[in-house]
């Protein structure tokens, strides 16, 4: 265990700042998105979800302002390049495609747009430009927003980092302790974005996969799966099929339609793999509904990230036996708030009724004695058209009063009126 906290950490200054901060669904996706919509222009809104903890707070913008323009100048570097390049798919072909690395390895990034709204009194920051650009932003803000938020706070306070840090490994200690007695339980780093910085997120990285070697199965952090060679997990985000149904709501189709086309082309661009779904971007009971048994059958498992857990897992499992489907053959990657205690309970409940893996976030990388944020950064229009998302937890959904009561009725349609009259109503 490392114990000389002020002088170990220390920033990696040779990183490659893009894919520190990255998760590895921004690529996957934007391989996609660059084949599919090479034209469509989509704009990233930040929200924070937690009024009473104001980023602007402890953010100083002009100096984020100008991080974020030191990752825009630089770009991908060719290590990295070269790294994307040598990954393969399950089929043993090139994970990603020539034409993507070459557009990522020339890659100028749309500029992003830092100010002070002041009907919130937060930071209100945004950035438009072709989707397969703007989308590699989202993770990025977020990672270096939440940096300076604690960095900030720090300094305010007058905190110690090494008391911090001292009091993160502690924490750590006992999570480690239990999993050790838990070789059933598999799990992944998607901690990425919510993390406390980069360098406590390296050391994590560091102890679990020393101490764990067996339960940690990767990180959805392509900087880190490369230099400590680990596997780097992720498919698709919310973003999406998110962004599918504005195109199908700007080309005047049902925007529902658009969530079954972007799964047929993630199927198609990927060759199969890849296949966890992501059900819940306009309610968990119309994907269970739009699903069907052939999609069932071809994609692995599914990625719970709201409601109720067990309540989505039962779900899931109804699904595979209505289909015939052995649910022990599919894979079910719970990743919504997930703490040590939840995933426990998780583990022993739906052990022998479905495969299951952890997607752990912000209590593995941000749980150092100080409140964690809550704050999302969404693709919000597509071509001037406003998104949607109907999360399963009322608190997430997104998108504009009409735009949300529009989705909604078109879900009720799908559904029946009786069957999702809570959602309407919500």
């Amino acid at each position: 265990m490392i114990t000389n906290f002020e002088t170990t950490y220390s920033s990696d200054a040779e990183a490659p700042l893009l894919s520190r901060d990255l998760d590895f669904y921004k690529l996957t996706m934007g391989d996609m998105i660059l084949e599919k919509h090479p034209d469509d222009v989509v704009t990233f809104t930040m929200k924070n979800r937690n009024s009473d903890q104001p980023l602007a707070e402890y953010v100083d913008s002009d100096t984020l302002a100008t991080t974020l323009d030191a990752i825009r100048r630089q770009g991908f570097t060719n290590e990295e390049i070269a790294y994307y390049g040598g990954l393969k798919a399950q089929d043993g072909e090139a994970r990603f495609t020539a034409e993507y690395l070459d557009h990522i390895a020339a890659i100028q990034l749309p500029e992003v747009k830092i100010a002070n709204d002041p009907e919130t009194n937060d930071l209100a920051i945004t950035t438009s430009g072709p989707w397969a650009d703007v989308s590699l932003w989202e993770t990025v803000v977020m990672s270096e927003v939440n940096e300076a938020y604690y960095k900030g706070l720090m300094e305010s306070h007058g905190l110690s980092l090494g008391d911090l840090y001292a009091e993160g490994d502690l924490r750590l200690n006992e999570k480690i302790a239990l999993l050790a007695t838990r070789p059933d339980i598999k799990f992944s780093d998607f901690g990425t974005r919510r993390r406390f910085s980069a360098d406590w997120h390296e050391h994590v990285i560091q102890r679990l996969t020393t101490e764990l070697p067996d339960s940690f199965v990767g990180t959805s952090n392509p900087w880190f799966a490369y230099k400590y060679d680990l596997r780097p997990i992720g498919t698709f985000a919310h973003e999406l099929p998110m962004v599918y149904a504005g195109i199908a709501d700007q080309q005047g189709d049902n925007p529902l339609d658009g969530h079954s086309q972007m799964l047929y082309d993630w199927q198609d661009h990927h060759r199969g793999d890849l296949s966890i779904a992501l059900p819940d971007t306009f309610g968990s009971e119309f994907f269970f509904e739009d699903f069907t048994r052939e999609q069932a059958i071809a994609w692995n498992g599914l990625r719970h990230d709201s409601g109720d857990p067990i309540a989505f897992g039962e779900r899931a499992i109804e699904l595979y036996r209505q289909y015939n489907i052995d649910p022990m053959t599919k894979t079910i990657v719970f990743s919504d708030g997930l703490n040590i205690n939840t995933i426990i309970e998780l583990a022993d409940y739906f052990t022998g009724k479905v495969t299951i893996m952890f997607g752990w976030g912000t209590s593995l990388m941000n749980d150092l004695g100080l409140p964690a944020n809550n704050f999302v950064m969404k693709a919000t229009e597509v071509n001037g058209t406003g998104t949607v998302k109907l999360s399963d937890d009322p608190g997430k959904h997104t998108g504009s009063i009409e735009k949300v009561s529009m989705m909604q009725q078109k879900v009720a349609e799908k559904l029946g009126m009786g069957a999702c009259q809570q959602m309407v109503s919500r």
